[in-house]
């Protein structure tokens, strides 16, 4: 018998029983459906995580002052002894592997241009902080020390604030005021989408931090140039943990901290926290996979007892093939490709229920999902082999039936 014949002959034995073939498969089709679907999803998380990454800049630290302890009770974060732009200068001049430490100051404002006016975050800051978060122009020019030191009124806005304050014109050389002080417009950031909580990155006004300590926030910090936090970008390849310590040991010097103490500030690894939950999805996305696997091995269970049972009933139709000249690996590939034809008409139906089902899920839940061609083929082979590998027993038993034993079987 050729593959021809074996492949007709497969066909009209699962056409004979068409109810029972399609029950049969729906194991599969559930199995696929369900592995492509949660691959997709757990490789949209992690592409989500990525990019908050990328959003946030690469080896990224924040120095904030920490919390105190007065009679027993712990009063939280940035009540302690307060940072300085001198401790920033410190923290890049002292530590090698830093590459920038930025300080900043930041508050909320209202921001008028004519009749139009928006709400938006105002950062008080070097060009090191753009430096620190990787976050290029998309047009204009950077501040200069001059109008750093002599608390110009210049800025550089987001694209959320360019697009609400001045829609598709051109925001270059315009005049806004934050809280009531007139700032040119120098420079357009490029779009930086949303960070780890939700928030819209584009929607802020960067201006000198001498410009926001003497004229935004008047005065605030006094003499001693105090900031609400340093944002530390370390060079590429240095151990984040070791830097972090020898910052932490610089700082305790500085603020001369006794031995034992707490310290009065706390240092955040940003990038640690991202690539935590990075790896949180990856195990998510192995996880589900593997949970949605199991319902393909069930179906490939269903396969190899429908297929027993087939061979059962066709008995005594094996031994009068037999008796005619068919050979046992004959009778072994008609029954093998029955059940993988099951797999995979199975499997490619499942294929496009768990196309509708990603698209589902990100349209009514809005979930970010990822469909790849590699989760669609590893769908689909695998069950092909659960098709293989479940169908073979089976059929290998029908082979092994001697012809005069199977004529007689009622």
């Amino acid at each position: 018998m050729n593959l021809l014949a074996a492949l007709r002959s497969a066909w009209r034995a699962l056409g004979a029983n068409a109810l029972r073939s399609a029950l049969t498969m729906l194991g599969i089709i559930i199995g696929v459906a369900a592995v492509i679907t949660m691959i997709a999803v757990g490789r949209g998380a992690t592409e989500r995580v990525q990019a908050q990454m990328k959003g946030l800049g690469s080896n990224i630290m924040l120095v904030l002052p920490g919390g105190v302890t007065a009679g027993g009770v712990r009063l939280g974060a940035q009540t302690g002894q307060a940072l300085t732009e001198e401790d920033a200068q410190a923290i890049a001049l002292e530590i090698p592997e830093v590459q920038v430490a930025a300080p900043s100051l930041r508050t909320g404002a209202q921001v008028v241009v004519g009749n139009t006016n928006w709400s938006t975050s105002v950062f008080g800051t070097t060009n090191d902080y753009l430096e620190a978060r990787e976050w290029p122009l998309a047009s204009g020019r950077l501040f200069d020390g001059a109008e750093i030191q002599g608390s110009a009124k210049v800025a550089l806005i987001g694209q959320t604030v360019a697009r609400e304050l001045f829609g598709d014109a051109d925001p270059l050389d315009q005049v806004i005021r934050v809280r009531k002080v007139p700032v040119t417009v120098i420079g357009l950031l490029e779009k930086k989408g949303q960070n780890s909580m939700g928030q819209d990155q584009d929607d802020v006004v960067v201006v000198p931090i001498s410009t926001y300590r003497n004229r935004i926030q008047g005065g605030v910090g006094g003499k001693l140039k105090r900031v609400g936090t340093i944002s530390v970008k370390v060079r590429e390849g240095e151990d984040m943990k070791a830097v972090e310590d020898n910052i932490r040991e610089l700082l305790r010097q500085r603020f001369k901290v006794q031995p034992g103490a707490d310290d009065p500030f706390s240092i955040r690894n940003l990038t640690e926290i991202l690539q935590a939950q990075e790896a949180s999805s990856r195990v998510m996305t192995l996880l589900l996979a593997a949970v949605a696997g199991i319902s393909l091995v069930i179906g490939g269970i269903g396969i190899m007892n429908i297929m027993l049972v087939s061979v059962t009933e066709r008995t005594r139709e094996i031994g009068l093939r037999m008796a005619v000249g068919a050979r046992g690996r004959d009778i072994l590939a008609q029954f093998l490709i029955e059940a993988v034809t099951l797999s995979l008409v199975g499997g490619a139906i499942g294929v496009v229920l768990g196309a509708v089902a990603t698209w589902a899920v990100a349209y009514f839940a809005g979930w970010q999902v990822s469909m790849t061609l590699a989760s669609i083929a590893l769908a689909a082979g695998f069950s092909a082999f659960v098709g293989i590998f479940f169908g073979w027993y089976p059929a290998r038993r029908a082979s092994r039936l001697l012809p005069i034993q199977a004529l007689r079987h009622e």
